[in-house]
């Protein structure tokens, strides 16, 4: 890698970090709305639909922006889009109005996906093509570091207080009632004001950039020759169920150990105890169950982040697709031993998931851009459309979940990895198409 292409890399990774700080803050949002709105698992996972939604409207035309623009202006006015998303959650939650908070997730998603299609292929070709999938591995692994930290602040500033029903409100003298929903507006307002004052920051330090011009300005949008890509298209499946997969076990992690009762056996533990303790600098006794639980969300994150810094050494020396194979086995895996087990077993397996989440997306990324070239920003296009898995997969999940509870809503998921597995298999044998 050249020396401009590593300040470049550089820059774009803190991008990775900030988008996946931001998609899983949105994580902790649900069970605090869900209980503010008093809403079903369907409807809070139409929070995720609002979300992932954008993906699908907005990456096709970002990919035509791309040639126009650049990948420059693309990523600034990602990042400015994102910023003002941010900033609608302010009058979301002054107003307590569910309408407000999910134009605010679909703005802000808008901005990342902008951000997403000019940022991932930018990342493959910052040089050689045979490292493609370790590059974005490693620039991944920063985007879960952002997703690690998320959970915690989640806990620590969203999801630590009790959140009173209708009934209790209703109860509530006029000044005390007050008071309250300006509390709980806080507790929402601050941290997404902080970060969009940080993403019109980072858009300022990007344009006083110097990036270098990776794509042809002569270059015309040509989604038809990018969808005779078979590679493309089975791959563009794969990120739209692993993305689904992935965010319907995050989404619903909270509400999982809930479920199952486990803030007692966390409660009771002195190891978990500990654990909490940490997170929440200090004792956990004022701790609500929700938050309590919430803190150990970290870890799901977490193996993500971890997993990706293996995985972009693995994916350097052994081939991107046999490394995706085994992770999706092992996702397999853990995941039955969740559905089949109680108490602690059953929340750390559930959590061992994300270790072996953490390559999948950039290898499958990169496995399904390979043969491209120019075609490249119609790829990412078609791919980052795709992540519209994360509106579709979670509601489902969590109407499964409705019906017949988290354990047998698990086989949904596990049906997304298979798929995982079999792309990963067959990939190796595709070839690209023959130019007519």
């Amino acid at each position: 890698m050249g020396k401009s292409f590593t300040k470049s890399f550089y820059l774009l990774t803190s991008l990775f970090f900030m988008w996946g700080l931001i998609t899983v803050l949105v994580d902790s949002l649900i069970p605090r709305i869900k209980e503010i709105f008093e809403l079903t698992y369907f409807q809070a996972g139409l929070v995720q639909f609002a979300f992932f939604i954008a993906y699908a409207l907005i990456s096709i035309p970002a990919g035509n922006l791309l040639h126009k623009i650049g990948y420059k202006k693309g990523i600034i006015l990602g990042l400015v889009i994102m910023g003002i998303g941010s900033l609608l959650f302010s009058p979301a939650a002054s107003f307590r109005s569910f309408e407000i908070f999910l134009l605010g997730y679909f703005t802000l998603a808008s901005g990342m996906t902008i951000l997403q299609v000019a940022a991932n292929p930018y990342v493959t070709v910052l040089g050689d093509e045979r490292t493609a999938s370790s590059r974005l591995n490693l620039s991944q692994a920063f985007n879960s570091l952002g997703t690690t930290i998320a959970p915690i602040l989640g806990a620590v500033f969203i999801l630590s207080d009790n959140i009173k029903s209708s009934e209790e409100i209703e109860s509530l003298e006029h000044a005390v009632k007050e008071s309250y929903y300006a509390a709980e507006a806080s507790a929402v307002q601050t941290p997404f004001f902080v970060l969009a004052i940080a993403l019109i920051l980072l858009a300022v330090v990007v344009l006083t950039a110097k990036l270098p011009q990776l794509l042809g300005s002569d270059t015309q949008s040509n989604y038809k020759a990018a969808f005779k890509h078979l590679k493309l298209k089975m791959g563009a499946v794969g990120i739209f169920l692993y993305v689904g997969a992935e965010v319907g076990i995050g989404s619903y992690l909270v509400n999982y150990f809930l479920d199952m009762e486990l803030a007692e056996i966390i409660r009771n533990n002195d190891f978990m105890n500990s654990i909490a303790s940490l997170i929440h600098q200090g004792g956990i006794e004022n701790i609500d169950n929700k938050g309590l639980v919430a803190s150990f969300v970290t870890f799901y994150w977490g193996g993500a982040m971890i997993g990706r810094f293996v995985g972009a050494y693995l994916t350097k020396i052994y081939a991107p697709n046999k490394v995706l194979a085994v992770f999706a086995s092992l996702a397999i895996a853990f995941i039955a031993i969740s559905m089949f087990s109680n108490g602690l077993l059953a929340l750390w397996s559930i959590l061992a998931v994300g270790l072996f989440n953490s390559i999948m997306f950039p290898t499958i990324f990169s496995i399904a851009i390979e043969d491209l070239d120019d075609l490249k920003p119609e790829g990412s296009g078609i791919l980052c459309t795709a992540i519209a898995g994360g509106a579709f997969i979670p509601p489902l999940y969590g109407y499964f979940t409705d019906i017949s509870g988290f354990k047998l809503a698990l086989i949904l998921i596990v049906c997304c990895y298979a798929y995982i597995w079999f792309y990963a298999k067959r990939s190796a044998k595709m070839l690209p198409p023959i130019a007519q």
